[in-house]
């Protein structure tokens, strides 16, 4: 199991992340700052969200592999 944490105090707003997967990341309105939508995924978008944490430019997304 995949649960995902962003940093949003590391977040630029670049917005890669929603681009990627907009069923786990959003961002807000004011900031656009990054949103974590789902912190567990469902495992078919494990590798388009491993994908959007390899491009963030901040770097302020973190993945843990989880027991199930």
């Amino acid at each position: 199991m995949l649960k995902v944490t962003v940093d949003q105090d590391r977040c630029c707003g670049s917005g890669q992340c929603v681009l990627a997967v907009a069923e786990v990341f959003d961002q807000r309105d004011e900031d656009g700052i990054v949103v974590l939508l789902e912190q567990r995924p469902a495992p078919a978008l494990h590798d388009r969200v491993r994908e959007a944490a390899t491009i963030c430019p901040a770097a302020a997304i973190t993945l843990e592999e989880a027991a199930a």
